[in-house]
């Protein structure tokens, strides 16, 4: 039995070129990954946090100070742990034991710049990981900042580099 919309040959041919996660019949499915070769991954990926003046004032020593602790420091744990849940949160992601996740955390004017870097050795990328990562630290960034202000605005994330399998990737 065939769970999942029924569709034409034609597009069914067009989907399978298309999307990795789908499986003969057009269901969702974990893409195989045991053909692949082991081979050293990385990804940095980048959300940007607009905060407004009144939050700004409050930037003293590399950090903001709420009554729920150092902004930054607490974004840096919540994304390395959104990071290490990825498989979890996110369907058909394979679950991955990565070796570094570090984050580095820049102020500029009223934004703040984060870029989450993911690496491992492995058969899949960890794209998914480092995008995950800057998006938690991004909303956490949200939820301690909030006490002051509403007016925060998650502007962007984005995958910045990729290195090792098929493909490198850089954003210019």
């Amino acid at each position: 039995m065939a769970w999942g919309r029924i569709i034409k040959p034609s597009e069914k041919s067009m989907s399978q070129k298309i999307f990795s996660h789908l499986d003969s019949e057009n269901n969702p499915s974990m893409v195989d990954v045991s053909e692949k070769a082991i081979t050293k991954r990385t990804a940095t990926a980048r959300s940007i946090v607009v905060l407004n003046e009144e939050i700004m004032a409050n930037f003293k020593e590399g950090d903001i100070q709420t009554k729920k602790g150092a902004v930054f420091q607490t974004a840096i744990i919540a994304g390395t742990m959104g990071a290490k849940k990825t498989s979890d949160l996110i369907p058909l992601c394979h679950p991955l034991g990565l070796d570094s996740c570090k984050f580095a955390i820049e102020v500029s004017g009223n934004e703040v710049i984060i870029d989450c870097t993911c690496s491992l050795t492995a058969k899949t990328g960890v794209e998914m990981e480092a995008l995950t990562g800057a998006s938690i630290a991004a909303l956490t960034v949200y939820d301690m900042c909030k006490a002051f202000s509403h007016d925060i605005i998650i502007r962007e994330t984005k995958l910045t580099k990729k290195t090792g399998g098929k493909s490198d990737f850089i954003r210019e």
